[in-house]
């Protein structure tokens, strides 16, 4: 019967508890900040990875980490013997071809004379055609050697045509042959450059991935560079929470290498387009406050800022029902309008007094 007893007043006891945790809670009134999730890494400031235009064997590689570099500073070498020959081989017909280019210039210079020349006999012949024909109607000229001064004219006009259209042929081979074979030689000189990486602008070596001897494909990562002490954040956001992200927001950022540290930065550009293997997008972030030290490809965690708004009626997130409702007198469906949120508590903007009570869905 003791043993009942005790029984019976745990059951009442675990009931009042029960009930009790449902009792129903009022709106509080309280600042609140609603912002969006994000991670990401830390990246220096046009931080890219450096890769060869060419295949080949790398030769030489003339940094290490941590190197200062300059704007078009050669920083590996691959084998280029190939390139070398093909250069040479350029180089050899660009010679030849400037020899041939002298040929076709005298013959340009014999064929200008050659114009000049008939030029000179078109003149001739058509002053003689022009006084015989005034003379032949007074019998100062016989007909056959009329028909002959015209036809000498006709001839060297013909020739005169002739000689104008062989000069500009031989004046455009010329001028083609000079252009391609001096693109050829710049093609193969270029060509042979690119066995040469250089760096596109000045910063810092982060760090090198190979090493010498190393088989190298435009496909090989071969070092990463970014400009020296100066640092962004690189963020996902999610698709879900994209539309709400701005530039100049506030990003509030968390670093493991900085725990208890938080560290101000502002969105500065947004990436428009989504990954569509992760579904989200990419936005960069500009310290307002930096860390004392920073290296690339740290791991961040981030709270974009959408909005805050101080002093606003709010409940607890788990007391929303379907995002729209609230529960009044312990199970009657209120609809309210909804402000602000966070991962705790949603702003009621219409449909709920501060002194009413609401309750917990079931």
């Amino acid at each position: 019967m003791k043993v009942k007893c005790i029984f019976l007043f745990l059951a009442f006891v675990a009931m009042m508890a029960c009930k009790n945790n449902n009792a129903g809670i009022r709106p509080m009134v309280s600042d609140i900040t609603q912002s969006v999730y994000a991670s990401g890494t830390v990246k220096a400031e046009g931080q890219y990875v450096v890769y060869s235009t060419v295949n080949g064997e790398l030769k030489k590689i003339n940094v290490v980490a941590g190197d200062l570099i300059n704007k078009g500073q050669p920083l590996f070498e691959l084998n280029s013997e190939k390139a070398k020959l093909a250069t040479e081989n350029a180089q050899l017909a660009y010679e030849l071809s400037t020899e041939q280019s002298s040929y076709i210039k005298n013959k340009v210079a014999e064929m200008e004379l050659k114009v000049i020349s008939a030029r000179d006999k078109v003149s001739l012949d058509e002053s003689v055609y022009k006084r015989n024909k005034n003379v032949i109607n007074q019998g100062g000229i016989s007909q056959v050697d009329f028909e002959r001064s015209e036809v000498a004219y006709k001839n060297s006009k013909l020739a005169y045509e002739s000689a104008q259209r062989q000069l500009e042929e031989l004046r455009i081979q010329l001028k083609n042959e000079e252009k391609r074979n001096q693109v050829n030689l710049k093609l193969n000189l270029e060509n042979q450059s690119d066995f040469t990486v250089k760096s596109i602008f000045s910063g810092k070596l982060f760090d090198v991935l190979v090493k010498e001897g190393d088989l190298v494909t435009p496909n090989t990562p071969l070092a990463v560079i970014g400009k020296a002490g100066s640092y962004i954040v690189e963020l996902n956001v999610d698709e879900n929470d994209m539309a709400l992200v701005k530039k100049n927001q506030e990003v509030l950022v968390t670093m493991d290498s900085y725990k208890g540290n938080v560290f101000r930065a502002v969105v500065d550009k947004i990436y428009p387009i989504m990954d569509e293997r992760s579904h989200t997008f990419k936005i960069e972030a500009k310290f307002i406050q930096t860390p004392e030290n920073l290296y690339p490809n740290l791991t961040v965690e981030a709270n974009i800022i959408i909005a805050t708004k101080k002093q606003a009626i709010v409940i607890p997130k788990q007391y929303l029902v379907d995002k729209t409702y609230v529960l009044v007198d312990h199970d009657k469906k209120r609809k309210i309008k909804i402000g602000l949120f966070d991962y705790e508590k949603v702003e009621v903007l219409k449909g709920l007094k501060a002194d009413e009570t609401i309750y917990l869905p079931k």
